[in-house]
């Protein structure tokens, strides 16, 4: 038997808290997992700073990424049986297919860096890039283990990730409206945040998913699975992913590197404390293995190395994600964004450097949107097909689905330090721009 489809002498399994077991068939996909580069996926959180809120959020990307490798075996397992092609074209599934996706499902996620949007924001890197490069690049053990199958086998997972690959169905599986990567991401999340919203029938899902020339469609008597999967995602958005404290944490940890990356470039780094590790990302200079070596223990152990240093805004702002102190923060709208620049005047009196210790930030989501050729990215619709094998658009159909289609959710936010709204005790001195402050706030709102 070729290495491609080269069984294990005996099925493993992962126990795992949301899909109970995560079994493991195929030598490449225990290849795979054994990697350097895959094991690194251990040391990186899936939630980043959605921990300090949610203190059950310490799951890592690792365990993401084996669960959206379970769901993505699970939908092979019922095109094979239920689906299967028969003739060239047909739109049913050819499980010749399977071991690419068994492969994209396992890595889609493997370029991902410490706290991982706020890092690329910083570094302008790009995890997806990133991954195809771990996927291709001949120096990673990902790539050694991919090319057992065949030279070309690194670049078609790679095309998987990209969404190039020439048979949709694949592509859908591990990236559109509904696939394995959300569904896996919304019950694991819900499962550690200590939430509910993200519950979802997984199984009825699954169970109603079909194969179909153009990708993957959803049976016409699965729709209320579908769109309870769509309302759940949108809870998840607005409770747990846009959450004001987590927001706040990332915009600490943004500016945290901002100040250590300006005073390197300002020749005005301590050297006791100068981040080695970080040097290559500060003169946009890296490559794949410095990327590599990078997970959140790192950023971590450098930030308390910066507790002590002299510069007082980058101890200040170390201290302040290290010891979960976070920023607070009003909702703002076009109106009262206008007075953003006269309360930072506020903040530098209070003695507060404004560039450092305030930011806008905005979160919005669209729960589901149809497709629009339109859109720079336009997304895979959700179909439905009927009883006649015609498909339908979702929101169509659903009445709940068409009430949050394009329906953009979230809010914007100003974020500013929490001694604008206490005072401090000790400084009477500043007590009139305190007060100044606050008038401005008002039930979570900036108001004029």
């Amino acid at each position: 038997m070729s290495y491609r489809n080269q069984l294990l002498p005996m099925e493993k399994v992962f126990r795992d808290p949301v899909h109970d077991y995560v079994y493991i068939q195929h030598q490449i996909i225990l290849d795979l997992i054994n990697t350097s580069e895959f094991q690194r996926l251990r040391r990186i959180k899936q939630l980043g700073t959605t921990s300090l809120t949610f203190h059950g959020a310490e799951q890592s990307r690792f365990g993401h990424c084996l669960g959206v490798y379970e769901v993505t075996r699970r939908i092979c397992d019922n095109f094979e049986r239920n689906y299967p092609t028969k003739t060239p074209g047909d739109g049913g599934w050819d499980d010749h297919e399977r071991i690419v996706a068994l492969c994209a499902a396992l890595l889609h996620d493997i370029g991902h860096g410490p706290y991982s949007h706020t890092f690329e924001h910083i570094f302008h890197t790009d995890h997806e890039a990133l991954t195809v490069q771990i996927l291709t690049s001949p120096e990673t053990e990902v790539n050694q283990v991919l090319r057992r199958v065949s030279p070309e086998f690194p670049g078609q997972v790679a095309t998987v990730i990209q969404k190039t690959y020439p048979n949709p169905q694949v592509v859908q599986m591990i990236s559109s409206q509904i696939d394995a990567d959300r569904m896996d991401y919304l019950l694991r999340d819900s499962y550690f945040t200590g939430t509910n919203y993200g519950n979802f029938d997984l199984t009825r899902i699954l169970r109603v998913m079909k194969p179909y020339a153009g990708g993957i469609t959803f049976a016409m008597e699965g729709m209320h699975a579908v769109e309870d999967y769509i309302v759940s995602r949108f809870q998840m958005y607005m409770q747990v992913y846009f959450h004001p404290v987590s927001r706040s944490m990332e915009v600490i940890l943004d500016h945290l590197l901002e100040r250590a990356n300006d005073l390197y470039q300002n020749h005005d780094v301590d050297a006791e404390a100068t981040p080695h590790m970080l040097l290559p990302f500060f003169n946009n200079d890296f490559t794949l293995k410095d990327y590599l070596r990078l997970d959140d223990g790192v950023l971590n152990t450098y930030f308390n190395h910066w507790r002590d240093s002299q510069d007082k805004i980058l101890a200040d702002l170390s201290t302040r994600f290290l010891d979960r102190r976070p920023l607070k923060s009003a909702r703002i709208d076009d109106q009262t964004k206008a007075l953003v620049p006269e309360l930072q005047k506020l903040i530098e009196r209070a003695g507060f450097n404004s560039h450092y210790y305030t930011a806008i930030n905005d979160s919005y989501d669209l729960p589901y949107d149809a497709y629009d050729p339109k859109m720079k990215k336009p997304r895979t619709q959700i179909e439905l097909m009927q009883e006649d094998g015609s498909l339908v658009e979702l929101s169509t159909v659903s009445d709940l689905v068409r009430a949050i289609t394009g329906k953009v959710s979230g809010d914007q936010r100003f974020f500013f330090p929490k001694e604008m709204l206490s005072g401090s005790p000790e400084v009477d001195l500043f007590d009139p721009i305190y007060q100044d402050f606050q008038q401005h706030i008002q039930n979570d709102r900036l108001i004029s």
